[in-house]
């Protein structure tokens, strides 16, 4: 039931948010395609900008929605404004709880980078700068997707195995939580996690204790009314005992309030800059 309701809400939200936008002239996309066996929820778009050929560098989208809800279509605009900065973006969809639980968007996204390494040339993706993106429960699974493709040990916890030769250059984490305890918002995750393996899978999705010198460079961003606004200050601090590079940036002020994930929303000033930031920072850590 908590899932159907934050559902509806999130649905209403974002049709308003997106009412009267169409697919930019400037942007050549190409849809529905299958990364895996589910018809509904394992497919992806790829855009890119039709200006530019060859190959771009890549940046995958790891959506958000609590683990409940969202999927590509939702993040269609905000995905096609990232290319028009000269970006191949790949967009996917995942399963999402309660119908499908922990560990299945971390199966899904490594079925993404198989897909994406395997299908390089057809689509322009130059591997040698691999970027992803995510925003609130996104942020944080492309944040232990990237613990899972650094730690050795730490992948053991999943079935997959990582693409061989597969390199994130940088993440953007938007809006993230980072720091997991059994409190709070967190009881969100209840709808994620076996009821059998709660709590006690938590401790193992916390990302502050898992990132190590080998996580990629981050922008790490919030908004100043966020209610995850606080969450950055923990993963910065971990950060920056490990040596790892990252750039902090809180948006809004008190005369231009921004919400979570204000990002997403295409229409405005303030997401148009904040997505312009991530990717001239993309663009500093390519080779």
């Amino acid at each position: 039931m908590r899932s159907k309701i934050f559902r509806k809400m999130c649905e209403e939200s974002d049709a308003k948010r997106d009412e009267g936008l169409t697919t930019p002239p400037e942007i050549e996309r190409f849809d529905d395609i299958k990364y895996g066996s589910d018809e509904q929820w394992q497919v992806l778009d790829v855009y890119r900008p039709r200006a530019l050929s060859g190959k771009l560098p890549v940046i995958v989208s790891f959506h958000g929605g609590g683990w409940v809800y969202g999927d590509k279509n939702v993040y269609q605009f905000y995905c096609m404004e990232l290319a028009k900065h000269g970006f191949a973006v790949v967009n996917y969809s995942y399963r999402i709880a309660p119908e499908y639980r922990f560990p299945a968007p971390f199966e899904d996204t490594n079925a993404v980078m198989e897909w994406m390494m395997e299908n390089a040339e057809q689509y322009g993706f130059d591997l040698d700068n691999v970027f992803a993106v995510g925003d609130s429960a996104g942020a944080m699974g492309i944040a232990l997707y990237a613990c899972i493709c650094a730690d050795k040990e730490y992948a053991k916890m999943y079935s997959f195995t990582v693409p061989e030769g597969l390199k994130f250059r940088g993440l953007a984490l938007n809006c993230g939580i980072y720091k997991i305890e059994d409190s709070g918002i967190i009881k969100s995750l209840k709808d994620f996690i076996d009821k059998k393996d709660y709590p006690a899978i938590l401790k193992k999705l916390n990302v502050i204790d898992l990132v190590d010198e080998s996580f990629p460079p981050c922008y790490i961003m919030t908004a100043n009314q966020d209610f995850l606004r606080e969450e950055p200050r923990a993963l910065m601090e971990s950060l920056d005992r490990v040596g790892v590079r990252y750039r902090y940036k809180l948006y809004g002020d008190e005369e231009h309030p921004l919400g979570h994930v204000f990002h997403c929303d295409v229409k405005s000033e303030f997401a148009a800059q904040a997505n312009a930031d991530e990717c001239d920072f993309f663009r500093e850590l390519m080779q």
